[in-house]
């Protein structure tokens, strides 16, 4: 690794203003990580097609498949376009009702008795998202897609477990391990339980009992893989991989979020009351409602995303030689985008970086960061945000909302803070929360 105080060259890589970034490898490969806020909006607009994502990891792509997430091209605009479109703003509006009824369901139920107890969060609000996309994007429920869930959650482990396995290519053609043998059955599991969904739905369509394959986001996929043009039409495999794709990012990221932004009102309960009087002067006692959640600010997320970003870094690749600001890269260099680090930058955000302050987004990420908006990337940056990601802020403030209506709560002694990056970052040993209603 070369430290952000020397000069350095790497062929035809030339660091002219040696402030922040650095050249480090990764194997034989060069990384450059990058922190200036400018350098990473054009890399993440990339407006040249000079930056592509970078090839995921073999259990990656048995977990995503030829997903959104790791596809580029005429393809990536096709699925992108059907995203959008599942999950713009008057679709989510129709959304609310289901999540409300999913936070009932899967959280609120189950905390009635608990009452004055403690209690761990970060498992509920996993069943809780998991519920929410399953019946938002997919018509269907946790319990229907629970093989599914644990599908994903043992790949999720296997990804994990072997993020720093070196393999020499091809090697996997005559050789095996047993935790590419498990991924291997995992991977054909989550098929077999995509296809009977998708089956399902079908056959309702079919027999009549739905109008065509549905407006979710399970039937705009069906609907264009049943498209009379070629040119619009889509493949089961591509089919199988968006559903792969939602499924996990549709729960993964959020359920983050929520263990965090929960941790950080349990700690700081004075925010916590705060949060609830917005809350309470919205809605009531009433459950949140399309227009109120449009106004419901709850700063609180934002400055949790900040200090807890559910993705700690984005990777792309160098397609050919480039100018990146004052740096010449050569093609093939890999460029990191340390969002973790860039989050706790004082440049960008103050000496008080390290401290809880909802109140820094007040007026809006722009002022937060003194202008450089690219110093704040929770949901990435470019035409490559997440597309889901009003979605995951919409499910937040719902569930949040529903839980201060009802309850306060504070840490438990028992809690032992290790976040850890479980492909998102997570508390290593659950949230625990003493419970206490209103």
């Amino acid at each position: 690794m070369v430290g952000s105080n020397s000069h350095t060259e790497c062929g035809n890589l030339i660091k002219s203003n040696p402030r922040d970034e650095f050249l480090q490898w990764y194997g034989s490969q060069a990384q450059l990580v990058i922190v200036e806020p400018e350098l990473c909006k054009e890399i993440l607009n990339n407006k040249d097609g000079a930056f592509a994502k970078r090839k995921p990891q073999s259990y990656v792509k048995k977990l995503l498949g030829d997903g959104l997430a790791t596809i580029e091209g005429e393809k990536w605009g096709k699925l992108r376009k059907l995203a959008n479109h599942a999950f713009h703003a008057e679709s989510l509006k129709s959304m609310v009702p289901e999540m409300v009824a999913s936070a009932e369901t899967m959280l609120l139920e189950g905390w009635k008795n608990n009452e004055g107890k403690e209690i761990e969060v970060f498992e509920p609000f996993r069943m809780f998202t998991s519920e929410v996309i399953s019946r938002t994007a997919f018509g269907s429920s946790y319990l229907e897609g629970q093989n599914l869930f644990e599908n994903l959650m043992k790949l999720s482990f296997l990804i994990f477990k072997n993020a720093l396995t070196v393999r020499f290519p091809g090697i996997s053609k005559f050789f095996k391990t047993s935790d590419e043998i498990e991924s291997e059955k995992l991977q054909k599991g989550m098929h077999n339980s995509i296809i009977g969904i998708v089956e399902k739905r079908e056959k309702k369509a079919m027999d009549g009992e739905e109008d065509s394959f549905g407006s979710d986001f399970l039937g705009l996929l069906l609907k264009a893989h049943h498209d009379t043009n070629d040119s619009q039409r889509i493949s089961v495999d591509d089919l199988v991989d968006e559903c792969k794709t939602f499924y996990f990012a549709g729960q993964e990221t959020t359920n983050s979020m929520l263990a965090w932004t929960v941790f950080l009102l349990a700690l700081n309960t004075d925010w916590q009351e705060e949060a609830r009087k917005e809350v309470l002067q919205l809605f009531g006692r009433q459950n949140p409602n399309p227009d109120g959640l449009s106004k419901l600010k709850l700063m609180i997320i934002n400055e949790s995303l900040r200090l807890y970003p559910p993705v700690v870094s984005v990777e792309r690749k160098v397609r050919r030689e480039v100018r990146l600001g004052k740096l010449i890269v050569p093609a093939n260099v890999e460029l990191i985008i340390p969002i973790l680090a860039i989050h706790h930058d004082p440049e960008f955000w103050g000496e008080d970086v390290q401290l809880f302050k909802p109140e820094r987004f007040e007026e809006g990420v722009a002022k937060a960061t003194h202008n450089n908006i690219a110093a704040f990337l929770p949901f990435g940056m470019g035409p490559r945000t997440c597309v889901a990601f009003n979605f995951a802020i919409t499910e937040a403030k719902i569930a949040l909302s529903m839980i201060l209506q009802r309850y306060t709560f504070t840490l438990s002694p028992a809690y032992v803070h290790s976040p850890y990056e479980y492909l998102t970052v997570r508390p290593q040993h659950g949230v625990q929360v003493a419970l206490h209603s209103l």
